[in-house]
């Protein structure tokens, strides 16, 4: 059920572009933890393996099956590369595939999830990213809760995403790419939100995209971290980290499953930059928790 929205504290999508700091915890949970004291101070944890090499070919297989899928390419959840007509990402993952299912209730990942945001959580979104080798376009700067803010109506920095490597993460083939310490400061980016934007930034960002004096800004104050690791790792980083990804123009394919995990105490209500929600399987509107 939607709540009624409540006091916008993070504006964005205005005339103008507003740099204003954070106002709510990065660790809601046990900000105490010594785990939990780095993700705390940059914005992210990683794990040199979360899943074991059995569990990759598992997750590996059904994510070759989905893609062979015509049905699930045919479906509004599928996302097509723009250059090589290739499925770029499948959303709402978790409720397509039974196998996919069991990794979002997976207790390394809940129990994760749970102590950093304080409380029972649902998955916001879910989704698989596949970077096939020889062009797959990589995706701009961005704060994730930008947008999640703007258009799906999240109201508070209460969210946190796990991105699980299902393929190597090399240096050159297109890898996550975050400011460290960018999560404490929000940008509120100029330009109104168009119509169903999610069309469109889905293949593209455009709405909601930072300026250039603004990226240089941050990244001369924080530098940029890039993550690699082998097939089983993972990065957890905080919903509103600057990050983005470069194109991979290697022969080496980079694929990885993204989860999003949000407090049930932040469920989403109406959108506060956008003239209508995206759709569900983008923005979930199913909070009941976890278990």
């Amino acid at each position: 059920m939607t709540t009624t929205r409540p006091a916008d504290l993070y504006p964005t999508r205005g005339a103008t572009e507003l740099v204003s700091p954070r106002q709510d915890p990065v660790v809601w949970g046990e900000s105490a933890a010594a785990d939990l004291r780095g993700y705390e101070r940059d914005g992210f944890l990683t794990v040199d393996q979360l899943i074991t090499p059995t569990e990759v070919k598992t997750y590996r297989a059904e994510l070759d099956r989905l893609l062979a899928d015509p049905a699930v390419r045919a479906d509004e959840r599928a996302v097509i590369e723009p250059k090589s007509q290739e499925i770029r990402s499948v959303f709402e993952v978790h409720k397509l595939s039974e196998i996919f299912a069991g990794l979002v209730r997976d207790p390394r990942l809940l129990d994760y999830a749970r102590r950093i945001l304080g409380s029972d959580v649902y998955v916001h979104q879910s989704r698989v990213n596949v970077k096939p080798g020889f062009g797959a376009s990589g995706f701009y700067w961005h704060s994730d809760f930008e947008t999640w803010h703007a258009e799906d109506g999240l109201p508070r920095m209460r969210t946190v995403s796990v991105s699980v490597a299902l393929t190597e993460n090399r240096a050159t083939n297109g890898g996550l790419m975050i400011m460290p310490g960018s999560h404490r400061t929000f940008l509120g980016c100029a330009g109104e939100t168009p119509t169903d934007n999610y069309r469109q930034s889905l293949k593209m960002q455009e709405a909601g995209t930072p300026s250039d004096a603004a990226l240089t800004e941050l990244a001369g104050q924080h530098g940029i971290k890039l993550f690699t690791g082998p097939a089983g790792s993972a990065t957890w980083f905080d919903c509103n980290c600057m990050h983005g990804s470069g194109d991979n123009i290697t022969p080496f394919p980079r694929s990885n499953v993204f989860i999003v995990f949000n407090s049930v105490e932040n469920a989403a209500v109406e959108p506060f930059a956008a003239p209508v929600r995206r759709p569900e399987f983008i923005g979930a509107r199913d909070f009941r928790p976890l278990f």
